[in-house]
C-alpha cells in the first residue's frame, strides 16, 4: 500500500451519499447491515423495513445487543479518513458506492453506538478498540478495506499498522467479497504488515469499482484458511462445510446447523456459531 501525505481540505459528510436503498427492496443500507449481522433472524416490520429486534455482537467492546437503537453502523474506514486518503479525487457515484458498500462485510459493521462515536474519523494511529484481542482482526480489516478501494496511509497510520501487525503473524487478509464475483479480484492473501515504507505523494491508481450487493444474496463463506490461521466467521453468517472452525473477534466459532442453544435452524443451513 502507498504511504502518502493526506489531503484533509474540503471534506463534507454530504459528499458521501449514504444509507441509500441500493437494491430497491425498501431497506436502506443501515437496515441491510442490521439484518445481515443479527445472529438470529432479525425482527423486521415490513412497512418501511423497520428493524425491531435481533441479536448483535459488537466486536469493539465484546457487548451483545438485542435493541438496534443501541447500535451504530460503523464505516470501518471512516468517510473523512477515506476522503483524506484518496476519495477526494473520486466521482460522487464512487463515493456513494463506498458509503453504502454491502459487497464485503468488512466495509460496514454494527457496533455499540458509543464505540463508534469514540472512534469518530480516527485512523489506527489515534484509535483502537479497547478489546485488545480484536486488534489483529481490526488491523487486517483496515488494510483490506483501504487496499480494496485504492486508499493510501499516512506515515503515522502506517507505522502503527506495522507495529500492531508485527504481533499478528498468523493473521492474513482474505480475498474480499460476499461471493466469488463481488468486487475487485485478489491474486492471493496479503499479510497485514505489507505496507510500503516508502513515502510518496503520487495519486491513487483507480481500481475496479466494487458492486454493491444485498445481504439477501450472501453466499456461504468458504473455510479454506491460510496456513497457520483460521477463517474469520461472523456469527449468523452462512458457512460451509459444516463442522469447519474459525474465529471472530478473537473467539472460536464453528460452522453448524444448530444454534448455540442446541436448537436447529429452521432452513437447515449451516451458520457460524460461537463455540
Amino acid at each position: 500500500m502507498k504511504v502518502a501525505r493526506e489531503r484533509p481540505a474540503g471534506y463534507k459528510r454530504s459528499l458521501f451519499t449514504h444509507w441509500t436503498d441500493e437494491d430497491g427492496d425498501g431497506c436502506d443500507t443501515r437496515k441491510e447491515v442490521l439484518i445481515a449481522e443479527s445472529s438470529t433472524r432479525a425482527q423486521v416490520d415490513a412497512y418501511g423495513c423497520a428493524v425491531i429486534a435481533g441479536d448483535w455482537y459488537s466486536p469493539y467492546d465484546g457487548v451483545s445487543h438485542t435493541d438496534p437503537s443501541d447500535l451504530d453502523i460503523d464505516h470501518f474506514v471512516p468517510l473523512k479518513e477515506a476522503w483524506d486518503s484518496g476519495a477526494h479525487s473520486w466521482t460522487s457515484a464512487r463515493r456513494r458506492q463506498f458509503a453504502n458498500d454491502l459487497s464485503d462485510p468488512r466495509s460496514l459493521i454494527a457496533v455499540t453506538a458509543g464505540e463508534n462515536r469514540s472512534k469518530g474519523d480516527k485512523d489506527p494511529s489515534n484509535w483502537m478498540p479497547d478489546r485488545r484481542n480484536y486488534w489483529c482482526t481490526y488491523i487486517a480489516n483496515w488494510v483490506a478495506v483501504k487496499a480494496r478501494w485504492g486508499l493510501t496511509m499516512d506515515e503515522s497510520e502506517a507505522g502503527r499498522v506495522r507495529k500492531i501487525a508485527a504481533g499478528c503473524q498468523s493473521t492474513s487478509v482474505p480475498v474480499w467479497g460476499r461471493g466469488s464475483d463481488s468486487g475487485p479480484k485478489s491474486t492471493g492473501e496479503t499479510t497485514a504488515s505489507s505496507v510500503a515504507p516508502t513515502t510518496t505523494t503520487a495519486g491513487v491508481a483507480p481500481v475496479t469499482q466494487p458492486t454493491a450487493t444485498s445481504p439477501s444474496v450472501t453466499q456461504p463463506t468458504t473455510t479454506t484458511p491460510a496456513t497457520g490461521s483460521l477463517p474469520e466467521g461472523r456469527p449468523g453468517r452462512f458457512c460451509t462445510p459444516e463442522g469447519a472452525r474459525g474465529t471472530y473477534a478473537g473467539d472460536p466459532v464453528v460452522c453448524s446447523r444448530t444454534k448455540a442453544d442446541g436448537t436447529r435452524y429452521t432452513d437447515n443451513r449451516a451458520r457460524w456459531v460461537r463455540d
